[in-house]
């Protein structure tokens, strides 16, 4: 990356769904955002009208949900303006991102308004999804062409990693370059070089798929419901599987990408399957688009006080009550865990399910191969494209190499699917895989040279998939520890959810002894959908109904002890949490010496939610950084009342960085990455420069100030106004009074100092006491059985 090239400030042209969230995310990364757009007609001459339309758009995009910014604080550096007054400040940004109206017109229009005001060397480019890159430069000086390309963000921009860079022929390599690491270190993105070829890489394939799927349906009858079933988790690909997919992206969005596709892809020899069915022509009629007109493939009525969903009978174009379809060969693949193993049972199935996945996938593995070299040279670029800009977990090639390539094709040429000649090449030269793993690193067939080389970019990646056949040091059923370097091990779970039952404590244990024994250090991080949903309530459940208390309390011990070996172990333990951080894997990171979180990390104490309190050292942890905070005067009950409602209101943070507003991570101690593909390998430096810097263990804390009844009162007046109030129930007074007497340390007649063991019996007894409870219990049966929160 070039290193002389400093962004410290961004101007977003154009403030509409793209161009408001884009904006948040650079102010996200900590960039000083210009946000310009139109003046509204007749609009009078003060600012506020004038800037009515790009104050509106950002006010919306903050108030959507989820939200684009990872910290509301964070729009404060956001400054809006429009194109007429403010035009001139762009001399001051460093990148100019154009996000106006999709009309090669406009944007002409507005990149020679931009020429004007431009500073030489400036970056400048387009987030257009589909209009030739080269077009929108006509008639531009040399250096607007040398410093301009296409950045084409998915959206919403925060949370799909996909960024396509498209250069033109006119672009300096250097600056193509910086993009492309920029996006990725910063940005969080998974960057992808694209050719300036119709739709590029991501909506090219994404949209061929889906467009194919279409025509598949309406030949042969399948249902909505029988193709989201088929297309969702079961294969990788998100939830919301194809058509609800569609309703939320629109369908007007996809109507007019696969239209420009059939109008511009002329030499494309599935040219056909991007015309439109008329059964969707038919719903764009209708204007049942999506979400964004309340119907679509799906919509939702209230029927007798109640929400029914309703799918389309795309036959008749009517609407009928949502049904649950069921496939014999998805029920044998229930139980099986990887997806590999999975697609391999699915594909070989000879029902309906299995004939839909040779069929439909045979075509996008041929069609996924002739595109290449058109949208890329190389095949890694197409799966990566899908993977960050559609949330597959494997691409097209990927998934064909799971189910073997040599015999993939052979059953693509009995179905009339024959792949491009480089595949047949590859299979001759004897390579097997369009992937493989060397060393640690991850390398891709490439095909020009008929070699295998590492994929651009991620040389700086530690990537446990990659490195755990050949660095795996010990492991049980639910945990791996593997070394990855420089005296550093890493534990990783991967039980359901990545849940902390009995292995994952043993393998916490067990970490750590090895780390003592043999290394400088531990990190705690994993590649799972999520970190941590916690702790293993169906182990609880069960003892709590059987009435083992002992062995329940027990239990809770070993969990408690485990987390304080964890704090104050002879090695630095550094835990870098993703995703859902919930319950258990939360006290795991406020036991840590250091956090090293991934900004998309949703963290919180959540026990509350199924008839508990924080039980492996959570609420001690609470009152023991409340003691830290504490000064004195009201600013006590003040801290206290914080941190008994953020365990009492279950509250998760919407991002890492609101992780530290809640007092789950701590400020001058923890660190965030935007990177997901760099977190690992921060984590470990994290923790090596713990243990180079002359690692002190700590020792056990008997100097925790808690307040007594002073507190205990108003956490018990708390709960009772609020049961007053009808806004929590019964049970929930029960629940808060005993969280706030551990809070407060029992009832200490004044303010008082104890230990943390002292705390850690008082949570232990107040969680064993609420698993007494019926209540309590309903509530975790609940979660376990519908995965619902019960207010009883």
């Amino acid at each position: 990356m070039d290193a002389k090239r400093i962004i410290k400030k961004v101007a977003v042209l154009g403030s509409g769904v793209m161009g408001s969230r884009i904006a948040c995310h650079f102010a996200n990364i900590g960039v000083q955002v210009l946000l310009l757009d139109i003046v509204p007609k007749d609009a009078p001459a003060d600012k506020k009208s004038r800037n009515k339309i790009v104050d509106d758009a950002l006010a919306f995009a903050l108030k959507s949900n989820p939200s684009p910014i990872y910290l509301k604080s964070f729009a404060k550096r956001i400054t809006t303006g429009n194109f007429e007054d403010d035009m001139p400040k762009i001399a001051e940004c460093d990148w100019i991102i154009e996000v106006v109206v999709e009309r090669l017109d406009i944007k002409q229009i507005v990149f020679e308004t931009v020429e004007k005001f431009r500073k030489a060397g400036t970056l400048i480019t387009s987030n257009t999804s589909g209009i030739p890159i080269h077009l929108m430069a006509e008639g531009r000086s040399d250096d607007f062409k040398q410093h301009f390309c296409g950045t084409h963000f998915f959206n919403p921009p925060r949370y799909l990693k996909l960024l396509e860079i498209i250069p033109t022929k006119d672009t300096l390599s250097s600056v193509t370059d910086f993009l492309m690491a920029y996006g990725e270190k910063f940005l969080g993105k998974t960057t992808v070089l694209a050719k300036d070829t119709p739709a590029f890489i991501g909506n090219r394939i994404g949209v061929f798929s889906i467009m194919n799927l279409l025509h598949y349906v309406d030949k042969t009858g399948m249902t909505v419901e029988e193709v989201d079933k088929l297309t969702g988790p079961v294969i990788g690909h998100p939830k919301s599987a194809t058509f609800r997919t569609t309703d939320v992206v629109g369908l007007d969005t996809m109507i007019h990408v696969a239209n420009g596709l059939y109008e511009n892809a002329k030499d494309d020899e599935a040219r056909e399957s991007f015309k439109i069915p008329d059964f969707v022509t038919g719903m764009a009629k209708n204007n049942w688009l999506g979400s964004k007109t309340n119907q679509g493939f799906y919509k939702k009525e209230k029927v007798d006080g109640a929400n029914q969903f309703f799918a389309l009978d795309l036959k008749t174009l009517e609407y009928k009550p949502s049904q649950k379809v069921k496939f014999p060969s998805l029920e044998t693949t229930k139980a099986v865990d990887s997806l590999k193993d999975r697609l391999k049972i699915l594909f070989a199935a000879k029902d309906k399910a299995g004939e839909f996945y040779r069929s439909t996938f045979y075509e996008l593995f041929a069609y996924s191969s002739n595109r290449i070299p058109e949208i890329s040279d190389e095949l890694y670029k197409i799966d990566a494209a899908m993977n960050a800009g559609f949330g597959w977990e494997m691409g097209p090639f990927e998934k064909w190499d799971a189910l073997g390539v040599a015999d993939t094709v052979k059953a693509m040429e009995e179905s009339g699917n024959k792949p491009a000649q480089w595949v047949y090449d590859m299979l001759a030269s004897g390579a097997q895989s369009f992937y493989k793993v060397e060393n640690g690193k991850r390398l891709y067939y490439d095909i020009p040279s008929k070699t295998y080389k590492i994929i651009p970019g991620t040389e700086q990646f530690i990537l446990l998939d990659n490195i755990r056949p050949t660095h795996t040091i010990w492991k049980n059923s639910g945990t791996t520890i593997t070394d990855i370097g420089d005296g550093i091990i890493n534990l990783e779970f991967h039980t359901k959810m990545n849940t902390i039952g009995g292995e994952v404590i043993e393998g916490i244990n067990k970490a750590i002894t090895f780390a003592e024994a043999s290394y400088k250090g531990l990190v705690i991080s994993n590649e799972g959908a999520n970190f941590s949903a916690g702790a293993n309530v169906g182990m609880i459940f069960m003892l709590a109904v059987d009435q083992e208390f002992d062995e329940l309390n027990m239990v809770i011990k070993a969990f408690q002890n485990t987390m304080m070996r964890v704090r104050y172990s002879s090695i630095p333990v550094v835990v870098a949490p993703h995703q859902m951080a919930l319950g258990g894997g939360c006290e795991i990171c406020l036991h840590a010496d250091k956090v090293v979180a991934h900004a998309e990390t949703y963290m919180g104490l959540v026990e509350f939610g199924v008839g508990l309190i924080p039980g492996g050292g959570g609420t001690k942890e609470f009152a023991l950084r409340l003691s830290d905070d504490l000064q004195e005067g009201d600013i006590e009950t003040n801290n206290f009342r914080d941190r008994f409602l953020t365990i009492g209101q279950a509250k998760v943070s919407t991002s890492a960085y609101e992780a530290f507003d809640f007092g789950y991570l701590k400020k001058g101690r923890d660190a965030i990455v935007v990177s997901q593909n760099r977190l690992l390998a921060e984590a470990k430096q994290h923790c090596l420069q713990m243990a180079d810097e002359g690692y002190v263990q700590p020792v056990p804390r008997t100097d925790i100030r808690v307040l007594g009844k002073q507190a205990l009162g108003l956490g018990y007046v708390g709960a009772n106004t609020m049961y007053s109030g009808n806004y929590i129930s019964e049970h929930d007074v029960k629940i808060s009074q005993k969280l706030a007497y551990v809070l407060a340390g029992g009832d200490l007649s004044q303010p008082t100092t104890v230990s943390e063991d002292y705390l850690l019996g008082l949570e232990r007894e107040a969680f064993v006491a609420l698993c007494t409870e019926r209540k309590t219990l309903e509530r975790i049966q609940s979660i376990l059985t519908g995965g619902k929160i019960l207010r009883n």
